[in-house]
């Protein structure tokens, strides 16, 4: 999803996977913490109706009204549980009550609520030879990359936010991720899905130990692309070199042959 930006998302081999960017507060961290959230949400959530947990099952309570031709059944994905243990799990390493806290707990909801909301109904037919005079409907998570492209959405809209000064009773507003709103009083507040951040980002051009970005020296470009991924842009106005090569690739052909009897 990123692959053509000049943050393309680097992952490293260190404790911090995603490298020292969830240390800022920019739009790029909202992302990180909010696709963290949701996979955690969406591995548990499918795991238990696999079976591969053990202390949780299908979520059964999923129950809608049904139909003439179909009623509920099978094994729903338990996104609940997935919410719950990706709450507790993801939100606890979280310390503090300043803003970074308030950003980072708000993105993890927000992708915990992207991976709920996109849950679609799956059904399967039964009769005789495959007639579906009867459906059993269960209640499926998205994929994972529908996911995110729902939070990369979300990642191009971000809101910038402040720390709302409101309230009488300081530990308690502290303590409550509502108190978000945006910097521009005349945008509306951001809504529960919605990424939030705090500063600008770093512009990742070049290579900078302090904040952990690579730069983009050496990355693929295309230099007919007026968009992120040309060179004009991705190059950051250094300059690029043009390559050509010829590439060999295998084909998947089928041949056919015919014989004429006289």
């Amino acid at each position: 999803q990123f692959r053509n930006r000049r943050w393309n998302c680097p992952t490293t081999h260190s404790p911090a996977i995603f490298g020292k960017i969830v240390n800022r507060g920019c739009r790029e961290t909202a992302f990180v913490f909010a696709i963290t959230s949701a996979g955690v949400t969406h591995a548990v959530a499918r795991s238990c109706s696999e079976g591969s947990i053990e202390s949780c099952t299908c979520d059964y309570r999923r129950r809608g009204p049904g139909g003439p031709d179909w009623h509920w059944g099978g094994c729903s994905d338990n996104v609940e549980f997935g919410r719950v243990f990706s709450r507790e799990f993801v939100d606890s390493s979280e310390r503090g009550r300043d803003l970074r806290y308030l950003t980072n707990l708000h993105n993890n909801e927000a992708g915990r609520m992207i991976v709920s909301t996109e849950m679609h109904q799956e059904c399967k037919c039964h009769g005789m030879s495959s007639s579906c005079t009867v459906r059993t409907c269960w209640m499926r998570l998205p994929s994972f990359r529908t996911v995110g492209d729902f939070l990369k959405d979300r990642f191009d809209g971000a809101s910038r936010v402040v720390y709302a000064n409101k309230g009488s009773n300081r530990a308690s507003h502290r303590a409550d991720p509502r108190h978000l709103e945006p910097e521009n009083p005349a945008h509306k507040p951001p809504s529960t899905m919605d990424l939030v951040y705090f500063e600008k980002s770093p512009n990742f051009c070049s290579t900078t130990v302090k904040t952990g970005t690579l730069g983009t020296s050496g990355r693929t470009c295309n230099s007919s692309s007026p968009g992120l991924d040309g060179c004009e842009l991705l190059c950051c106005g250094r300059g690029f070199k043009t390559r050509s090569e010829a590439v060999t690739e295998r084909c998947h052909c089928t041949f056919h042959w015919c014989c004429h009897v006289s």
